[in-house]
């Protein structure tokens, strides 16, 4: 098994991945969605343990299930319960060999669901409930049979009672809370299309009059020259006028064009070839010459008046949010008259901005309802040639209107990329555009992290349909809460629910249970920079509470209980009870005095042994502090004694640690001598080059299942006199992306042989959970004859280890 890139890995024949995020967060209910690419055998098994890299589920004889996406040469789908075969049907959701395609497999409670797409409930293909349902298996690996299966993007999503109706709303039509007209209206869109705008009225800027009694058929000007050629005028209405040409000929070729399929008799087969050949719909010409070429090979070319059909291509196909997909409707023409504005009846116009973009009509109302209405429901819009816009973003307009032109949501991965889909998603909920608004929500939980949950909760707070996006945010936010309420301050910006949730989150995981409190009172006092609980206790001992904590004071009572303050160290506690806040904010002292007392008394002889005050987090950190240089307190001195459960043994060779070095291993660039605790004369990492940069470094991988967040490491100079000067101290969660935790520029301190040196690892970057960690050599050495090996004999880590 081999990881290609970030995200990205190819499992060999008869492997199978574990990772340590594939994991349900409830046993027995969850979803696993990503992107495979293979000629057969796409499997995914679900067990109640962590199976090897080696693992098979065919030699599996404990509980699992396993789902096979493209079984017997990608012919059947298959899902086996403990080994045994329970579904196994023809020419469901098969593989893709040709290119990357997106699955999604959920279990709740026995019931297995599986779909096309990145989320739960969209385009579902197969469900089957287990009568005996396995409620325990929580873990996914991700599998394969004769063949090399290539996944990506794989997530493993919620999937409660309450996120059943939270992911079927990511993937169904838009609705507006208190606005029941406009949810009737908003047909679902596997029902709304361009056929609905068939020979309509509504939004029509062009006229065929056909047949000897001169009826009058409307359409769209930019419909018609995205499909054909139809000699349209772009400056005034255009009048076609077809007194030859029966009515039903007429109708076939535009149900043709908008609904991608019609019904001619034979009689009428010809004509409608040389209307299609006339305005040339060339799809549905070669159509009709198909046709007509059966009928002449069978002599049945006929006037029967018996009825066929034509249908499109592609009609059966669909993809995303473009309403041409099977319709014979030129892309690349489309977004040709979106740029050049031919055939525009709406130019769109942003107060402050100027013109935009000229559009037309009939496409901003195939996606969006309340477009639909302005244009005509006899709003000032409906006979006017111009809309004007306010507060609205001019790129995110852009963006919105590429979409709706083209069916792709595409937006330039820069450092504005962030905002600007969070501007295009509040667009796509104000004009009710749900299928950008779903490309939206979705990219928005693909490029998630801990930089950006707090504007995305700001902006997301007050839209019904993104409680998803809230949810995942409050919990990615509580799960990293010493970084987010650290990094920045952007969460003193939340508002009262959103902070609530996230300080109450049963996932909430930190390091100390001062920083809890920290944040409250900052968050309390809408605080303009950093500060603990002592700068807040100076500031209610020379002013009040009313002009410290303003208009939140109401709600200081309240989320004061969210501090599980017995968790304080007690010493700290008897601080606490002779401050400012103790003796002016009644709630804040009387929990001061219960966690004391709770710590005085015993947890047995007080009786709030169950109350969640009183309980430690159910994710929390190992404290490894260091004292001194070459001490037993780091992280990989407590590896080597199984993590505290035996005596020590070198880590490495008891494979708790993985340590690789630049350089291949040799006598002198031995991994386990690093963590030996002995002194080694020659010890060294030989130089590579990366990049087109030559280095040389050292790195630990502390284990799939533990990660640490690292505020000291020490290293020990070899007996070499090659001191090192410039390097990199870095950590990152996948072996690739590197992240910098101290940056040492003609660091002087290591000059002696045998020498031992510590550094403390400061900034928000140390409050983030790393699994691997590097020294990398940036520049050379003092060792004038070998410049670039990196001679260090020992490495210990030190901070807050899960």
């Amino acid at each position: 098994m081999e990881t290609k890139e970030k995200k990205f890995l190819t499992v060999a024949p008869f492997e199978c991945a574990w990772i340590k995020d594939l994991k349900f967060r409830e046993a027995g209910r969850g979803c696993v969605s990503f992107d495979a690419f293979a000629h057969n055998d796409v499997t995914v098994v679900f067990r109640e343990n962590v199976g090897s890299q080696h693992y098979h589920y065919k030699r599996d004889n404990s509980p699992h299930y396993t789902v096979i996406i493209g079984s017997h040469r990608n012919s059947r789908l298959k899902i086996e319960v403990d080994g045994k075969t329970v579904v196994d049907v023809v020419g469901i959701g098969l593989c893709c060999s040709s290119a990357f395609q997106s699955y999604w497999i959920s279990i709740y409670d026995g019931l297995i669901s599986i779909g096309k797409g990145r989320y739960p409930f969209q385009n579902l293909v197969f469900e089957w409930l287990d009568t005996n349902p396995n409620c325990s298996v929580q873990y996914v690996g991700l599998s394969s049979w004769d063949k090399h299966v290539g996944y990506r993007n794989v997530n493993v999503l919620p999937l409660t009672q309450n996120h059943l109706s939270l992911w079927k709303q990511v993937n169904s039509e838009y609705n507006g809370d208190g606005d029941e007209e406009l949810e009737d209206e908003q047909t679902g869109y596997d029902k709304w299309g361009l056929e609905n705008f068939l020979e309509s009225w509504e939004l029509s800027d062009m006229l065929f009059i056909v047949g000897e009694e001169a009826r009058s058929v409307p359409a769209h000007k930019v419909i018609l020259q995205a499909s054909g050629n139809f000699g349209l005028s772009s400056s005034h209405e255009d009048v076609i006028q077809l007194q030859q040409v029966a009515y039903p000929t007429l109708h076939a070729l535009l149900q043709y064009v908008y609904a991608g399929q019609t019904q001619i008799s034979e009689a009428q087969l010809s004509s409608l070839w040389g209307l299609a050949l006339r305005f040339e719909v060339m799809p549905l010409v070669k159509q009709c010459e198909e046709a007509m070429e059966r009928f002449k090979a069978n002599k049945k070319l006929s006037d029967s008046g018996e009825t066929m059909e034509l249908s499109y291509a592609s009609s059966h196909i669909h993809f995303g949010g473009n309403f041409c997909c099977g319709l014979p409707i030129n892309m690349q023409r489309l977004q040709q008259l979106l740029s050049t504005g031919e055939y525009s009846d709406i130019s769109i116009y942003i107060e402050g901005q100027g013109l935009i973009a000229r559009a037309h009509k009939v496409i901003l109302g195939l996606y969006s309802v309340p477009f639909t209405k302005m244009f005509t429901n006899g709003m000032c819009e409906s006979n006017s040639p111009e809309v004007c816009l306010r507060d609205v973003s001019p790129a995110a307009l852009k963006a919105m209107l590429e979409f709706m032109y083209c069916g792709d949501l595409r937006i330039e991965d820069n450092e504005d990329f962030g905002t600007l889909l969070l501007q295009l998603l509040l667009l796509s909920d104000k004009f009710g555009i749900s299928l950008l608004h779903q490309e939206c929500c979705k990219m928005l939980l693909e490029c998630l992290s801990e930089d950006s949950v707090c504007p995305i909760l700001q902006a997301v707070s007050s839209i019904p349909s993104c409680k998803l996006i809230k949810e995942t945010c409050e919990r990615k936010f509580a799960m990293h809460f010493d970084y987010c309420s650290t990094a920045s301050l952007d969460f003193i910006s939340l508002d009262e629910t959103t902070f609530r949730n996230i300080i109450q989150h049963p996932d909430l995981t930190v390091i100390s249970e001062e920083r809890v409190l920290d944040a409250i009172l900052m968050w309390f006092m809408k605080s303009e920079k950093l500060c603990g609980w002592e700068v807040v206790n100076e500031l209610i001992i020379n002013s009040t509470l009313e002009s410290v904590f303003k208009d939140r004071l109401k709600l200081v009572n309240d989320l004061l209980a969210s501090v599980r303050f017995s968790l304080l160290p007690y010493p700290l506690l008897k601080k606490l009870e002779n401050t400012s806040l103790s003796t002016q904010i009644s709630a804040f002292g009387d929990l001061v005095k219960e966690a004391i007392n709770y710590i005085e008394c015993g947890a047995a002889t007080h009786g709030n042994d169950q109350n969640e005050r009183f309980q430690h987090r159910r994710s929390s950190y190992k404290e490894l502090q260091y004292i001194c240089d070459g001490d037993s307190n780091g992280v990989l001195y407590f590896s080597g004694t199984s993590y505290g459960e035996h005596p020590w043994v070198n880590p490495v060779l008891s494979k708790r640690i993985t340590i690789t070095a630049s350089s291949p291993a040799s006598r002198h660039t031995d991994p386990k001598v690093l963590v030996s605790r002995t002194y080694q004369g020659t010890c060294f990492a030989g130089p590579r080059m990366e990049n087109g940069n030559i280095c040389a470094w050292w790195m630990v991988d502390i284990g799939k299942d533990h990660q640490l967040m690292c505020n000291y490491y020490t290293l020990r100079q070899d007996g070499s006199r090659a001191y090192i000067r410039n390097w990199k101290f870095q950590g990152c969660m996948d072996g690739k992306t590197w992240i910098d935790l101290r940056v040492h520029e003609n660091d002087q301190t290591m000059c002696k042989p045998g020498q031992f040196a510590s550094w403390p690892v400061t900034g928000p970057n140390a409050l983030l959970p790393f699994r691997f960690f590097r020294v990398l050599l940036t520049g050379p050495t003092t060792d004038a004859s070998n410049p670039w090996n990196l001679c260090i004999c020992f490495l210990e880590l030190y901070g807050y280890f899960r």
